[in-house]
């Protein structure tokens, strides 16, 4: 898997205080999408050990409390991507307790497929549906349309 942008510390990208990545690989192509720059899995750099290894440091970091850990992209539930994230949803479910995971995704969460549904249980949060131009709405909470729906899946201490 490979990223576009890490962000130590986020305040946009969900509740509170967060650990943001954006991944690279898309292929839902939404017209009007803000990060065309994501879709070509192939960009960005590498998503390596060290990476991941920040992340979890990041979240554990006690001088800068952060709620949890935001997923975006592209799409992290790009078939490509899903092996990786899968790691990484574990790693936190795992080492850094009381952290929330919210996930945005373009795909339904009713039409996953196996592989991306074994995500599920380590994200608190899914924000799904691709974003559609024609009903942006920049009032929305944490959607950039209104048909993307915000499921909240489980609440973790």
């Amino acid at each position: 898997m490979n990223y576009h942008r890490y962000y130590q510390v986020d305040v946009i990208n969900g509740p509170g205080t967060r650990c943001t990545l954006f991944v690279a690989g898309c292929e839902h192509q939404c017209r009007g999408c803000y990060n065309q720059s994501t879709w070509d899995p192939r960009s960005g750099h590498l998503f390596d050990q060290s990476m991941e290894d920040q992340i979890i440091k990041d979240l554990n970091d006690s001088r800068i409390h952060r709620r949890g850990l935001s997923l975006s992209g592209g799409d992290p539930l790009f078939p490509g991507n899903v092996p990786a994230v899968l790691q990484l949803v574990k790693r936190v479910r795992q080492e850094c307790a009381g952290k929330d995971i919210w996930l945005w995704t373009g795909y339904k969460l009713g039409e996953l497929s196996a592989a991306q549904r074994a995500v599920l249980p380590y994200i608190d949060v899914l924000i799904d549906g691709k974003f559609e131009q024609s009903l942006a709405d920049p009032s929305l909470l944490y959607r950039g349309s209104s048909n993307q729906i915000v499921h909240h899946l489980h609440e973790h201490p």
